[in-house]
């Protein structure tokens, strides 16, 4: 198995302009990753006033002091000298009625910044900054706001402005929080460019440290002008999976849900995850993929190398939404995710949401749902005739998907029950701080949140191990609730031998017919959750059988912990790292969101959209072409252009 792998894709980047990948891209390098020092050596006094002879200890903290002063006294201050030795500023009001004015001077020999001249305090009133403050600027908020960005990334610009107005009393805009945010990020975690750097030299240490993990790189060649550039390549995909999740895989339910979640960082792209579930119906994500966008060949990337490195047995049941990227990838798989190999199979909540967008029927939702729900022929039959009654071209419409795609009657079992991808609607919520971080630091996110899961699960899995229980504790609360009601059950013996029988219900009178060797019942519910159900119950108490051996092997305790028995290994000192001899890795500049302008369309033209169809402009203020109303020279006012002559 390769541990760490490049590949060029073949697709080129260019001509560009090379500026873009030159500017902070040096690790650490970045002008908003400077972590600096904003601290003041002496504590002012208790009035809360500055004194001549106080002391600072950079330019940085006096005006860091500065700004903190006037925003909490509500006054302002305009600059009269900034030098790199000196500092000299006055009230906006100096002359108006107030004399403060401050000046601070770096002392070499004392190597420290000292107030040498103040006029305090301020005697003005300042009623026009009540909104907002001009010293309130972004990097103040951002330095401000950090603790809440560490916490959680995620965090809404909403949120930022009432933390602000809490804090400093003043609402600032909408962009000025959202610029915090953004420099509060990468003060954290790194700057953009510097974490695509930083990235191939992270997988690199982790890989030596775990030769079983995979990660597989897809790049492209950068540009200056027409120019190669050589040892720089842009990053177009990564696919990556830890060890202890590609161990993990083999004790979970032979079962995968793909999904793909957007990425709200500087660079576009999606974020596509696999994940199972184990016998305790825990989540257990499997591989990550950053792409370029849910596109087939992004698919096709994540899919393949899911295949080849993570899902290697067969029999595999793969749920995903709708999505033509999706199936489009898996007829290009040469059978990998076909049958008998693998099923693939929609999530019934998807199928819903396209039945709904077709015909605009809400009171037929939940008939859909049911559809996809029914255990048995009998239970399908009935809701998809009930459809049919409401017309024809509903059931036309459902005819065009394959039934066992999405009903459990028809499903062969393969879904396990699962009708949704809501398992990996829920990673993407966990992982929703992450989205918005730079990609090394999402990476990141990923490897030490899993292995906090793991650590976790792998202690209540020895917990539960300990105190003498077999089965999962989901399967337990199961099994006494199907064993509690398999008293009212009659049984008839057909084919001993076989295992055949037949049951009825009291006082329903409902006949279902049992099969203990082949693990069927007529309801359905043994063969989908492989779990006994109130019928197989009956029959092995009727026949002194052995209930346990008909619990599939995946919900006992012991294969529960195998699930977790491999540990996250930890990658200890960067500076033990060995040292990083491949390419330099940048973002794709087409990829980097625009940050002002107007945003660039995303609908797909046709030949109706260009330019050369359609009819010349004509201005509706003198008829001519060529020109609109806003730019006819005719208009008269200072803003017209000069007539021709």
């Amino acid at each position: 198995m390769t541990a760490l792998s490049l590949e060029s894709c073949g697709k080129e980047i260019g001509p560009t302009d090379f500026k873009q990948f030159e500017e902070g891209t040096q690790i650490g390098g970045s002008e908003l990753c400077e972590v600096v020092e904003l601290e003041i050596a002496l504590p002012i006094v208790a009035d809360g006033e500055f004194t001549v002879g106080m002391k600072f200890s950079s330019r940085e903290a006096v005006i860091k002091a500065m700004k903190d002063y006037t925003i909490r006294r509500g006054v302002d201050y305009r600059v009269y000298e900034s030098e790199p030795t000196t500092f000299y500023a006055k009230c906006t009001e100096y002359g108006n009625g107030c004399d403060w004015l401050i000046r601070v001077t770096k002392m070499h020999k004392k190597y420290c910044w000292e107030i040498r001249r103040y006029n305090g305090s301020h005697t003005c009133t300042r009623s026009t900054i009540s909104q907002d403050h001009s010293k309130l600027d972004s990097k103040t908020v951002a330095e401000a706001i950090k603790p809440l960005v560490e916490v959680d990334p995620s965090i809404k610009v909403k949120s930022i402005i009432a933390e602000v107005q809490s804090k400093f009393n003043y609402t600032i805009s909408y962009r000025k929080a959202w610029l915090a945010k953004q420099q509060a990020v990468e003060s954290i975690f790194g700057g953009w460019e510097a974490s695509y750097e930083a990235l191939p030299i992270w997988f690199e240490a982790m890989c030596q440290k775990e030769p079983s993990a995979v990660v597989h790189f897809e790049t492209m060649p950068a540009y200056q002008g027409d120019d190669l550039v050589p040892d720089i390549r842009v990053l177009h995909r990564v696919f990556w999976s830890y060890y202890p999740c590609i161990r993990a895989f083999r004790h979970c339910k032979p079962m995968v849900q793909v999904d793909g979640t957007h990425l709200y960082g500087k660079y576009k792209g999606c974020l596509l995850v696999a994940v199972s579930q184990d016998g305790n119906n825990n989540i257990v994500p499997i591989a990550f993929a950053i792409v370029e966008g849910e596109t087939s060949d992004a698919w096709y990337f994540f899919l393949s190398n899911l295949r080849q490195h993570v899902v290697t047995r067969d029999g595999v049941g793969l749920i995903s939404d709708r999505h033509d990227s999706i199936r489009s990838a898996i007829e290009r798989s040469n059978g990998d995710w076909s049958p008998p190999r693998a099923f693939h199979m929609f999530c019934i909540r998807h199928i819903e949401s396209n039945f709904l967008k077709k015909f605009k029927a809400p009171y037929l939702q939940k008939l859909i749902v049911n559809i996809g729900y029914s255990r048995t022929i009998k239970e399908y039959q009935m809701r998809y005739e009930r459809l049919k009654e409401r017309g024809e071209a509903y059931t036309n419409w459902l005819d065009r998907i394959p039934r066992e795609q999405y009903a459990l009657a028809f499903d062969g079992g393969y879904r396990w029950g699962h009708m949704t991808t809501n398992l990996v609607e829920c990673i993407n919520s966990v992982l929703k701080g992450a989205r918005n971080l730079p990609v090394t630091a999402l990476v990141k996110a990923t490897f030490y949140r899993l292995n906090e899961l793991f650590t976790r699960k792998r202690a209540e899995a020895e917990a539960r191990i300990n105190n003498g229980l077999v089965f999962s504790e989901v399967v337990t609360s199961k099994l006494h609730a199907n064993q509690r009601a398999s008293s009212n059950i009659q049984v008839s013996c057909f084919d001993r031998e076989n295992e055949v029988f037949e049951v009825r219900e009291m006082p329903s009178g409902a006949e279902y017919a049992v099969d203990l060797r082949h693990r069927r019942c007529d309801c359905g519910e043994f063969q989908v959750d492989r779990i006994p159900c109130r019928h197989v119950f009956a029959c092995c108490a009727n026949q002194r059988l052995d209930w346990q051996v008909y619990v599939h092997d995946v919900y006992k305790m012991d294969q529960v912990r195998r699930v977790y028995r491999a540990r996250f290994r930890p990658l200890r000192n960067p500076a033990t790292w060995p040292a990083y001899q491949g390419p330099r890795f940048v973002g794709n500049p087409f990829l980097r969101r625009v940050a002002k302008g107007r945003p660039k369309t995303t609908r797909f033209l046709n030949e109706m959209d260009t330019r050369m169809l359609r009819r010349p402009r004509r201005c509706k203020q003198c008829g001519g072409e060529g020109h609109s109303r806003s730019r006819c020279r005719q208009i008269g006012g200072p803003s017209a252009g000069p007539a021709d002559d």
